[in-house]
């Protein structure tokens, strides 16, 4: 068992007044996907991470299957929440009654779908939703205007607290940022998956928290544990554990949310808070 927790990695100040710790945790895989799908499981894995330090959860409507489902199973563990848990989620996906959406909602459907995750998680007010956009496509090629818009109403009658966005380049970010201030950006990035640098680069200038999906490889575009293996043991740690330390030594403006449905794998990702690279380090890795 680790001793080593989230606060390791370091803090970051989300939309300028929520301190999280750069640690944090991806709620996925305790609901979809995960190896272990059992609710006492999952609610285990949720309270250890926050004894762990974790502060900062990631987390979407429509992540579950069955009677399994995200919201339901944060707010049966962690509820009632504590004064500095900060709980994200993600809004525009629509799931048409499968597991896997398949449509995206109007900005008339978006209140619908921020009044629903309110209830499900039992709170007044969200902290900071997301509109991810595009589906699994890769980012760009048209308007986000009319819904984050739609957001940004939520976010002035103060049902949110902060806004985000998800899957995005960097004229849609641009066109978020005209309409409402954007406090964080949730893209595909890790170690072998580095498009999105520039678009990093501008949220770190800007203090936009950049916060990586699939932070240990996922949707198609795997970590390639060789390329890694050499500084995990230099350092006595797993690929997981660089490529989460790889993503915090990045960029100060990298919150990192990696999932996982086992109290050990949990254990494991926090340690990664931890871990340092040195500069010969990122240079391997770099490749």
């Amino acid at each position: 068992m680790t001793t080593t927790t989230a606060s390791s990695a370091g803090e970051f100040l989300l939309g300028g007044d929520l301190r999280v710790n750069r640690l944090g945790f991806g709620a996925m895989r305790i609901a979809l996907g995960g190896s272990v799908r059992d609710p006492e499981s999952a609610v285990a894995v949720l309270r250890r991470a926050v004894e762990l330090g974790v502060n900062h959860i990631d987390t979407a409507g429509f992540y579950g299957f069955g009677d399994l489902q995200s919201h339901e199973t944060i707010r049966q563990a962690l509820s009632p929440y504590r004064d500095d848990l900060v709980i994200a989620t993600k809004v525009g996906p629509m799931l048409e009654g499968g597991v896997v959406p398949t449509a995206e909602a109007t900005p008339e459907q978006l209140r619908g779908l921020v009044e629903e995750d309110l209830r499900r998680l039992g709170v007044d007010r969200l902290d900071l939703v997301y509109l991810r956009v595009g589906g699994m496509g890769e980012p760009g090629g048209e308007s986000i205007g009319d819904r984050f818009e739609a957001l940004a109403e939520l976010h002035a009658e103060g049902l949110i607290r902060h806004l985000g966005v998800s899957n995005v380049d960097a004229a849609q970010l641009a066109e978020a940022r005209a309409i409402a201030p954007v406090a964080a950006v949730q893209n595909q990035f890790h170690v072998h998956r580095r498009a999105d640098a520039d678009l990093l680069a501008i949220c770190e200038q800007a203090g936009i928290a950049y916060v990586p999906f699939f932070p240990l490889g996922g949707g198609g575009e795997k970590i390639d544990p060789a390329r890694v293996e050499a500084v995990a043991a230099r350092h006595g740690a797993t690929t997981h554990q660089v490529a989460l330390a790889w993503l915090l030594a990045h960029s100060p403006a990298v919150l990192a949310i990696p999932g996982t449905s086992v109290l050990e794998h949990l254990e494991e990702n926090v340690a990664a808070a931890g871990l340092q690279l040195t500069a010969e380090d990122l240079t391997e890795l770099a490749g």
